[in-house]
Parts: structure tokens; C-alpha cells; sequence
């Protein structure tokens, strides 16, 4: 039994994928589109980052039946949103690259991971590290992949909840930040240290939040990221700056290989599900009535059986939105096979997916925190923050618009399982709730803008109508009288343009004045027409044409 259980904890073959969604601060509107790679492409040979090149364009021959299966995979829209247009045959049409651009760490190898204060550190394999942008949107995805062979359960879970952390929410009672790890370390194929987490650093946290009211990442995910540079960081020389979206822990994908994982306990599963820390029990991380329909709700069991009896037990998924899990038997070779077995899909096909979900519930909150935000500055009474708010919101009505034509879709894939999975992975993150809401906000602002419109049409045609009655008064009299009343067909022509000029700024004058009290004039005239005022009130109105302010602001 010692030995069923002594195999049950071993993880053969730990993988973990950051997928950590970050938002990029707008370029500058002179720029025109949104590519915010475009720095990063131009940088010079001391930056880490370079785009990693299609691979559908490159030799036929390089091109392997792994690249094939994950094409396959994905209905033809989500096909041309990875991968882009190829060559058409008619007219010899060029392609069109994917709105997707991917660039590649290309000096991290090894990130060293010190669990607890005082014990040994463990090396995982970075497979790679990557940048994902997208053409006109705000935001970027760091995909980070570790691997490591023969790893105590436990260890891994721990792992799996701390490596995630993008910063420390607490810290006890000996300075140490709970729930991340004593120490992060990235190193650099040389065995350079790239970066390291300052986890322990409490009131350096304290006072950024203090400074600029949002959380500051840890400085070895800062170094990672150079030379981006999160928003409030300055002293440095950047190619863009980044402010987080979501909190400290980051969307990650684990792939858990064990000897037998029919001997794992329900509560081993239900802590890989949720990325919780074994600890000292061996029952339920959570409550009992909490977890009654765990298996409905977050275990896709479509290729799972537990029953001891049974040769092939399949694998099985675990999604509960920011954790997607896929646990199985590292002995089968289907389950293990790089290409296109399981351990393959998950590197390739079920990434993708997680890149999809997370990007859509990213980009949907980055909408709706750029609407928030133009809301919170809008000052009515102010026509320069008015101005600022009508430019700001049409720009993000037109982000949104893009973003829902070229984006955004509830299907991505006919195969059974991609289809299931997908749903199941957006309804813990709930995305189309998410999305409903983000289109309700923009459909009402929108409204807001066309009846501010609208109102201000009406009030220039009121006043347009004030003038009009007004300067009808005078068309009337020079009509009656005749345009001879005062003879200057003849004489100088000095006098006559001195004539035209002062006829012509008194006018002038007469139509701007009434232009400027075209509204106490309105007001008049709506007394004027109202038969139940009486004669008195009616002249009362006209008084108050020049009694009120001009200052006036309606």
C-alpha cells in the first residue's frame, strides 16, 4: 500500500503554460493603428525579443502532420485569425498574415524555484518563453512554458500555485509573502541570472500601491518582460508600457503525468482543478457541500474512468476558468506522445484555446475599463472634457467594433471535444456574460452621444429659427418699402462702399447679437405663443431677455 501511495504522489512529467494577459497603453493617436509590436520588431540586437516567424510559410517539407492536426482542429474563421490567408490561386493573390504576432524570449532556458525558505531549489525547463500581440487592441499575452520529470505531488502543487503569483497579497508574521514561493530565478542558456522575485520586499509593494494605486508585478516577471515596463515605472528606457488587468494569479494550463492516476484521492484532483497546496490533510481542500457537484461543474470526463477493473483509463480534463488541468498515465503512449498524442494537443491545440478565452475576457475588460475611465473624466460643464470624452469613446466604440467583427466568436472548432472544452473553459470565465455587458455599455454611451446630438441639432435650429423670425421683421419692412427708400444707385463710389461697409457690420452686428440671445429670445416666443399666460407675463418674458446672465451656459 506504502508503495501504491509512493507512486500515486510522483508526477513522471510536470508541464506548466502561463497564459498571463496584460494591457498595453494606448500608442500615440498619430500612429494610426494599434501594433504595438512594432517597437519591439525595430529594436536593436541587446533586445531579448524576436518574432518568431510563421511557420505555415515556411518549406512545404518542414511543415509536419503535428502542424496539420492542430490546423484541422479549428473551424475556418478561428483558421484565419491564427494562421492567416495563404496564396490564393486566382490572380496569384498574396496571402494575409494572421493579426497574431508572436516574438520569442530568446535568452531564458531555466527557472529556478525555491519553495520554502531554506529548501532545496527546483529547475524546470523553460521550453519558451513568447509574446503574443494583436493588430488594434491593447493588449498582450506572455506565454511562459516549464517542464520538469519526477516530481513529488506536492511539489507540484505547490508549484502550481505559487509560480503563477504575479505579486505577494500578503506576508506573515516573519516578512515571507504567503502563497508564493521563498524565491524565483530565471537563468539564461549562459546560466546568467536574468531576473529574480523580491517577494520578501513588503514595503516596496506598500508604497507603489500607496504612490499609484495599483499593485506592482515582481521583479523578476519585470525583468522577463523588458524592455516593456509596467505603467508608473520610470527611470528606464521602454518599448511600451503594460498595467496588469486581472490579479495576482495568472491563467496557467498544467499537464500532470502519473504512473497511475486511478490511485489519486478526489481531493488530489480537486487541488489540481483549483491549483490549491496539498497541506497537511489528506480530505477536502473545501468544503464538502461546496464541492457536491465538482465533477459536474469543472471535471470533463468524456475519456475518464476510475474503475480499477478497467485496462484504459483515459485522461482527464479539469477547467475551472483561470486552471486548465489534464491529468492521465505518463505511461501511455498516447498520453505522452509529443506530436500528436495528448501531451502534443496540449502544447498546441488546447493552448490555442486557452490563448482564445483568455484573450477575449481580456480584451473585453480592457473595453470596459477604457469606457469606465472616459466616463469618470467626463466634466459636463466642461466643453474641453466634453470634446475629450466624445473623441475617447468614438475611438473605443471602433476598437469594439473591430474587435466583435474580427475577434470575437462563440464557436471555434466542430470536433467534439475542442467544442466542449471551449464551452466549458468560457462559462468559468464567463465571457459571453462578459461580452453582453460590454456591448450593453457601449450601446448606451452610444445612445448618450446621439441624444447630446440631437440635442445640440435642436438647439442650433431653435436659435437658426429665432434669427430667422427676427430677420424676417426687416426682410418684411425693406420689401414694403422697397429697396429705393434711400437712393444709392448713384454718386461716388467711395461713399457708396463706405455705405455697404457700415450696412453691412451693422447687420452683421444685429445677427450675432441675436444670435447671442437667441435663447432668452426662444423663451419669448414660446411665451408669446402660450395662450394661457396672460399679456403681462408675456411682456414679463421679454424683460427677461436682457435680466438674464449671458454667462448663461444652456
Amino acid at each position: 500500500m506504502d508503495t501504491a501511495m509512493d507512486t500515486a504522489n510522483i508526477v513522471r512529467h510536470f508541464r506548466q503554460i502561463l497564459i498571463w494577459p496584460l494591457q498595453l497603453d494606448p500608442l500615440p493617436a498619430s500612429s494610426g493603428f494599434q501594433n504595438h509590436w512594432e517597437p519591439l520588431a525595430c529594436a536593436g540586437d541587446d533586445c531579448p525579443w524576436r518574432e518568431v516567424e510563421d511557420e505555415f510559410t515556411a518549406d512545404p517539407r518542414e511543415f509536419s502532420e503535428r502542424h496539420y492536426f492542430e490546423f484541422v482542429n479549428f473551424l475556418p474563421f478561428v483558421q484565419r485569425f491564427l494562421y492567416g490567408e495563404g496564396v490564393s490561386q486566382q490572380a496569384g493573390a498574396a496571402g494575409r498574415k494572421s493579426p497574431i504576432r508572436t516574438f520569442r524570449h530568446r535568452s531564458i532556458a531555466t527557472a529556478k524555484l525555491t519553495l520554502r525558505p531554506g529548501s532545496a531549489p527546483l529547475e524546470f525547463k523553460v521550453a519558451h518563453a513568447d509574446l503574443y500581440f494583436f493588430h488594434d487592441i491593447d493588449i498582450a499575452m506572455l506565454n511562459l512554458e516549464i517542464h520538469a520529470d519526477d516530481l513529488p505531488l506536492e511539489k507540484a502543487l505547490e508549484t502550481l500555485d505559487g509560480f503563477r503569483r504575479a505579486y505577494p497579497t500578503c506576508w506573515d508574521s516573519s516578512g515571507e509573502a504567503t502563497r508564493c514561493p521563498a524565491r524565483v530565478e530565471f537563468l539564461g542558456r549562459d546560466g546568467a541570472t536574468l531576473g529574480v522575485s523580491d517577494y520578501e520586499k513588503r514595503d516596496d509593494y506598500l508604497s507603489f500601491v500607496c504612490r499609484h494605486r495599483t499593485p506592482r508585478v515582481a521583479a523578476h516577471w519585470q525583468a522577463l518582460l523588458r524592455p516593456l515596463t509596467m505603467a508608473h515605472c520610470t527611470g528606464e528606457p521602454t518599448h511600451g508600457s503594460y498595467k496588469l488587468i486581472e490579479d495576482d494569479r495568472i491563467p496557467a494550463m498544467t499537464y500532470l503525468g502519473f504512473a497511475d492516476p486511478r490511485l489519486l484521492s478526489r481531493g488530489d484532483f480537486v487541488r489540481m482543478a483549483f491549483g490549491s497546496r496539498k497541506g497537511q490533510l489528506a480530505g477536502l481542500p473545501y468544503g464538502s457541500r461546496f464541492l457536491e457537484d465538482f465533477e459536474a461543474r469543472y471535471c470533463y470526463d468524456r475519456y475518464w474512468d476510475q474503475t480499477v477493473n478497467e485496462a484504459w483509463t483515459g485522461a482527464r480534463y479539469l477547467c475551472t476558468g483561470a486552471m486548465f488541468t489534464l491529468a492521465g498515465n505518463a505511461s501511455d503512449p498516447f498520453f505522452s506522445n509529443a506530436e500528436t498524442g495528448l501531451l502534443g494537443q496540449f502544447r498546441h491545440q488546447f493552448f490555442l484555446l486557452g490563448l482564445i478565452v483568455h484573450f477575449h475576457k481580456a480584451a473585453l475588460l480592457m473595453l470596459s475599463d477604457r469606457l469606465s475611465l472616459a466616463v469618470n473624466h467626463l466634466d459636463p460643464g466642461n466643453p474641453g472634457s466634453v470634446r475629450a470624452f466624445q473623441r475617447e469613446v468614438r475611438h473605443d466604440l471602433e476598437i469594439f467594433l473591430r474587435f466583435n467583427h474580427r475577434y470575437w466568436f462563440h464557436e471555434i472548432s466542430n470536433q467534439l471535444q475542442m467544442r466542449d472544452l471551449h464551452r466549458l473553459w468560457a462559462t468559468h470565465l464567463g465571457t459571453d456574460a462578459l461580452y453582453s455587458e460590454v456591448r450593453q455599455e457601449v450601446h448606451d454611451i452610444n445612445q448618450y452621444l446621439d441624444s447630446a446630438r440631437a440635442k445640440k441639432l435642436a438647439d442650433i435650429g431653435v436659435r437658426l429659427g429665432v434669427v430667422a423670425t427676427f430677420g424676417f421683421i426687416g426682410v418684411f419692412v425693406t420689401g414694403f418699402f422697397g429697396m429705393n427708400l434711400f437712393s444709392f444707385g448713384e454718386g461716388p463710389l467711395e461713399i457708396r462702399t463706405l455705405v455697404f461697409l457700415l450696412v453691412l457690420a451693422l447687420a452683421t452686428g444685429l445677427t450675432f447679437y441675436t444670435i447671442s440671445i437667441s435663447k432668452p429670445l426662444a423663451n419669448f416666443l414660446d411665451a408669446l405663443s402660450a395662450e394661457r399666460l396672460s399679456w403681462a407675463q408675456k411682456f414679463g418674458a421679454l424683460r427677461e431677455i436682457w435680466r438674464k446672465p449671458r454667462g448663461d451656459k444652456n
